[in-house]
């Protein structure tokens, strides 16, 4: 069984094929503390993006967006993004992001391989809905670019915590005991990411 939470669709209950509909019910009546937890988080982070106004975040500074017609790339000059009206404006966006985050995590992957002396094999930048990152047993790297709409830190922690899993793949006490070495705030970053995660869209 699967419960989602989203503004626009409400709540989604998933059944295996063969469950009776009454579960559904049953599992809503169980949850509704979490239901009502995750609305109140998603409509926050509406509120937080309605405030934003023409700006966006970076890394914990803030960005202002200037539209320019005609342009079709965003390009950025100092702390102004100058960027293209209309529809076009929010996927500019997002390639503009891909981009700098390859280069912001690609040298913070670097340095982080460096101190622990371990390698990866190599680095993807994608735009998973449900996941920050991830690392395969390979050494593949994978990272979300809505990463950098957080704080450096948060970004900073995320890098380490896939580090660490070059030693430890799994989340055991001794995964977080290595964690907590390398990047001793991580809880607070740990915690910032979870309550802030649904606010890092464009």
């Amino acid at each position: 069984m699967r419960v989602t939470v989203d503004l626009a669709r409400g709540v989604e209950v998933v059944l295996p094929r063969r469950a009776p509909e009454r579960e559904a019910a049953a599992a809503i009546r169980e949850l509704r503390p979490w239901i009502e937890r995750r609305v109140a988080e998603l409509e926050g982070a509406r509120a937080a993006l309605a405030a934003r106004g023409d700006t966006v975040p970076y890394l914990g500074q803030t960005l202002a967006l200037s539209t320019e017609s005609g342009r079709s790339r965003v390009t950025r000059r100092g702390d102004v993004l100058l960027v293209p009206g209309g529809e076009a404006q929010t996927p500019a966006l997002e390639r503009w992001y891909r981009r700098a985050a390859r280069s912001e995590i690609e040298g913070r992957l670097q340095r982080a391989c460096a101190l622990a002396g371990s390698s990866y094999s190599h680095l993807t930048i994608r735009g998973q809905r449900t996941r920050w990152a991830s690392c395969s047993r390979s050494g593949a790297m994978s990272f979300n670019w809505r990463l950098l709409l957080a704080p450096e830190p948060v970004l900073d922690y995320v890098v380490w915590h896939e580090v660490c899993h070059l030693e430890v793949m799994d989340h055991s006490p001794r995964f977080w005991r290595l964690l907590a070495s390398r990047n001793p705030g991580y809880r607070e970053h740990q915690r910032w990411l979870r309550v802030n995660g649904t606010t890092l869209v464009l």
